[in-house]
């Protein structure tokens, strides 16, 4: 079910909102790439084809609210995103070009790509203040690594949905305990939660401006 986001409307109270996008929403070749992807996943595992969802995060913080996402770089307009990061897409030689790479943001008072697309809405995990400043501090550690790779050995690529469950998980949230709606599949979303284990915990930085 679609839903209107309104949150500009709403006061700032602590918490952390995840967000489940269909793959490719608002962009029709991400989209039908996606889909031939899972499809070719189902027949070598011998399964039924799922729908595919990508997710992102909304960290509130009073007074200011961030959005955690992973977006191609040429595909959100220049200016202070929040860019905490930046990673090729498909080899690392795609890099070396600005449409061959993908960034992390942790974006103050920023959007979410086509959120009117989110299905059931946001899904409010926590609206403990510490685990949220823990999220917003450390992810500028968030590793980057070739986007649809597994340079990492986790056992599945490296997306967007890791990203997502890579910072819930060094937040202290059970990000294995998530899953997107009923039916679908986040691809790489393990990938995170086995990189989060790995972590080492280092100093903590400064909270993000």
């Amino acid at each position: 079910m679609k839903f209107l986001d309104n949150w500009r409307m709403i006061p700032v109270t602590p918490g952390i909102d995840l967000y489940w996008l269909p793959l490719g929403a608002g962009g029709h070749s991400v989209r039908w790439n996606g889909r031939i992807f899972e499809l070719l996943c189902a027949v070598r595992e011998r399964r039924a084809a799922r729908p595919l969802f990508h997710s992102a995060l909304r960290i509130s913080l009073p007074p200011h609210r961030y959005v955690v996402e992973m977006t191609p770089v040429w595909n959100v307009p220049v200016g202070d995103r929040g860019v905490v990061g930046e990673g090729a897409v498909g080899a690392r030689w795609a890099g070396r070009w600005r449409f061959g790479r993908y960034e992390v943001h942790c974006w103050r008072g920023g959007m979410i790509g086509d959120v009117g697309e989110a299905v059931d809405g946001p899904q409010r995990l926590t609206s403990d203040v510490e685990i949220c400043r823990s999220l917003l501090v450390k992810l500028p550690e968030v590793p980057c690594v070739v986007w649809g790779r597994d340079e990492m050995r986790t056992g599945s690529m490296w997306n967007s949905n890791s990203v997502v469950a890579w910072a819930l998980s060094v937040a202290g949230l059970d990000a294995a305990g998530l899953a997107p709606p009923a039916g679908g599949s986040a691809p790489g979303w393990n990938a995170g939660i086995v990189a989060a284990a790995r972590r080492v915990p280092p100093t903590v930085p400064a909270l993000p401006r």
